[in-house]
């Protein structure tokens, strides 16, 4: 029995969830050192070295892809740098719980637009509601360029989950994932290079980046594997919807990120129409068209 093994899979979700927000915090963080861009090369270029080793033989197979499966591996890896560079942009300018709250809009949309229940209203309707309060009311916390940023990234995680479906069903193993996080590296690397320029190659700030790759791709990576190799997709669904609300409580810890009630209230909701949609399917992409 391996340590995961002895680990609850509640328990592994939780924890990854965790490890990713705390990798979004120390981000945040390196801000002051490194643009947003620039932190998002480092944290793909660590997870890109760890899925290539990881998945070496799979890769063999590439050989044997078709047209069609590159061009599947290619935009799931546009996806990824769409999304990870448009969140950190939005967490440059608004706190962590509120951007991940409007980026947790991406998977909603996703499990309601394949839905064919009349419920499923009722959550639409409470996260459109939850977003107006975070949009609305005044609060120098919040900018509209911040916003944007996290409506991007939704849309972006919206269609890496519909991707990942595709590229699950063509290409083996972890395989796919490895190619798209290359592709997403080399398409965000010029960006990361004329932001951050010479201080990328400084070692504090290139440790400080692996560091927040290790925390928000590769640990939380393998711990969801290990969690979804024992427990329902759909549990698996309804606990990362807590995922905004741990992200604001990281900002709160690690950022010092002092959100309003009614902020928390908004928070909430978004989470409550997230937890209720899974609920009321098994898979949220279940029957999404392959790609």
């Amino acid at each position: 029995m391996t340590r995961l093994d002895s680990v609850p899979p509640p328990g592994l979700v939780l924890l990854g969830i965790v490890s990713l927000q705390l990798g979004a915090g120390f981000a945040k963080n390196l801000f002051e050192e490194l643009p947003p861009s620039a932190v998002v090369t480092l944290r793909l270029a660590t997870s890109t070295i760890v899925l290539a080793v990881v998945s070496r033989k799979l890769l063999a197979d590439a050989r044997y892809w078709s047209g069609k499966d590159w061009a599947v591996a290619a935009g799931f890896g546009l996806t990824l740098a769409t999304m990870n560079v448009s969140i950190y942009e939005s967490f440059a300018r608004i706190p962590l719980g509120i951007a991940v709250t409007i980026e947790f809009l991406g998977p909603l949309g996703v499990a309601v637009a394949y839905s064919r229940r009349r419920l499923d209203v009722v959550w639409v309707l409470l996260a459109a509601s939850g977003l107006v309060l975070l949009t609305r009311g005044g609060s120098g916390t919040v900018t509209a360029a911040g916003v944007a940023f996290a409506l991007v990234s939704a849309m972006a995680w919206a269609a890496y989950i519909l991707l990942s479906v595709a590229t699950g069903r063509r290409l083996r193993g972890s395989s796919g994932l490895a190619v798209a996080s290359t592709v997403g590296t080399l398409l965000v690397l010029p960006l990361g290079v004329a932001s951050g320029g010479a201080d990328l190659l400084r070692p504090d700030l290139v440790a400080l980046g692996a560091g927040i790759g290790l925390l928000s791709s590769v640990i939380p990576y393998t711990l969801e594997l290990e969690a979804l190799r024992r427990m329902s997709a759909k549990l698996f669904g309804i606990l990362m919807s807590l995922e905004p609300a741990v992200a604001a409580m990281v900002g709160v810890v690690v950022v010092g990120e002092i959100l309003r009630a009614r902020e928390w209230a908004a928070i909430g909701c978004v989470v409550v129409a997230c937890v209720g949609a899974t609920r009321t399917r098994a898979v949220a992409t279940q029957g999404a068209p392959e790609v």
